[in-house]
């Protein structure tokens, strides 16, 4: 087992996270987003959750299936419920800070400033900590005083509940258009998705080089189930050379022998053409007075590309793909309330 990886401790003040995300986003809060953002940096072995569980049954199985510790604050008379979970979680992070040297990272899971003297502790007693809250209730003096913030809003996987509805609704006509894939190449088309995106935070988070050590790793910490048997191959290393081959990674000499670098190839991929014809499509329906709206786009970026999918450039889903476009400063993307789905536009600001 790797030595140099962070160790994570994960707190969770749950009612200012729940109550966030059913505000903000209109849907019930989901740890696998965060999950799997912790999982690029590093183990997490300690996770706490700090609520009156009686009011989140439903949070409370998917907690404890994901080996979440809940922590009771029961509502006691002439006391504070709140005030006695943030005192609870308090105590328990600095305990830990001091009783396990090991933990170089903690995690805590709030929007509320009144966390700000623990993160200050935290650092002072050399821990990286990591914020993660909903934007829209996290308070302004939190995320300068932590390491990192994470915004939960922001996720991957997260999405407000107009935009889940208005995906339920075209995921039967998108299955549909589909290309045909033989020989159970969808579950590599999934998995080229899943290498891509954790080669992608890890390369944001690590700051240095990514090897295939270090991705494996990863792949495990999201899924501890993870085997390359499962889709035919020997060993990591016969995936990794599989997926090289594929253009949907790139392998040179690493640190050490037999623990190649993990990049991601810079040309062959079609990935550059299928973007200039997403800005194209959504540039001629701007000429026809139409609203370009993300639903029923990827039909009409196939109408120019057939066999276009999302899948092949390591996109787990198309709004991924049309949110790549915007990084690239290609498009406009923003959601729209009385649509009830993204509206994309051409950039009026090109990248320099």
């Amino acid at each position: 087992m790797a030595t140099d990886e962070e160790r994570i401790a994960l707190f969770l003040d749950y009612e200012n996270l729940a109550i966030g995300a059913r505000d903000s986003l209109g849907g019930a809060f989901d740890l696998k987003p965060i999950s799997d953002a912790l999982a690029e940096r590093g183990r997490v072995v300690v996770r706490k959750a700090y609520a009156d569980w009686s009011a989140f049954d439903d949070d409370r199985r998917m907690l404890t299936k994901n080996h979440v510790e809940l922590i009771e604050i029961t509502q006691r008379m002439g006391a504070v419920r709140k005030n006695a979970a943030d005192i609870k979680l308090a105590v328990d992070a600095l305990e830990l800070a001091f009783e396990r040297e090991y933990l170089t990272t903690f995690v805590i899971g709030t929007g509320d400033s009144d966390f700000t003297p623990l993160v200050h502790k935290l650092r002072e007693l050399n821990k990286k900590v990591i914020g993660v809250g909903v934007k829209n209730s996290t308070s302004a003096l939190l995320p300068p005083a932590c390491d990192e913030f994470l915004f939960y809003d922001r996720l991957e996987g997260v999405e407000p509940a107009q935009a889940r509805r208005q995906k339920k609704k075209t995921s039967a006509s998108d299955q549909a258009d589909e290309p045909a894939i033989a020989d159970g190449s969808g579950d590599l088309d999934s998995l080229s998705a899943l290498v891509t995106a954790t080669v992608g935070g890890l390369k944001r988070t690590s700051g240095g080089a990514v090897l295939a050590s270090s991705v494996k790793r990863a792949l495990l910490r999201k899924d501890p189930t993870f085997n390359e048997a499962d889709y035919g191959f020997r060993a990591f290393g016969e995936l990794m050379r599989h997926l090289e081959n594929a253009n949907v990674i790139e392998l040179s000499e690493g640190s050490a022998k037999g623990d190649p670098e993990v990049g991601f190839p810079t040309h062959g991929r079609g990935e550059d053409e299928a973007f200039a014809v997403l800005q194209t499509v959504v540039a001629d329906l701007e000429q026809k007075n139409e609203s370009p709206v993300l639903s029923g786009l990827k039909n009409q970026v196939r109408k120019r590309i057939p066999d276009f999918t999302e899948k092949r450039f390591g996109y787990g889903g198309f709004l991924q793909f049309a949110k790549a476009a915007r990084a690239k400063g290609l498009i406009d993307l923003e959601w729209d309330d009385d649509k009830g789905d993204y509206v994309l536009r051409v950039a009026s600001v090109l990248p320099e």
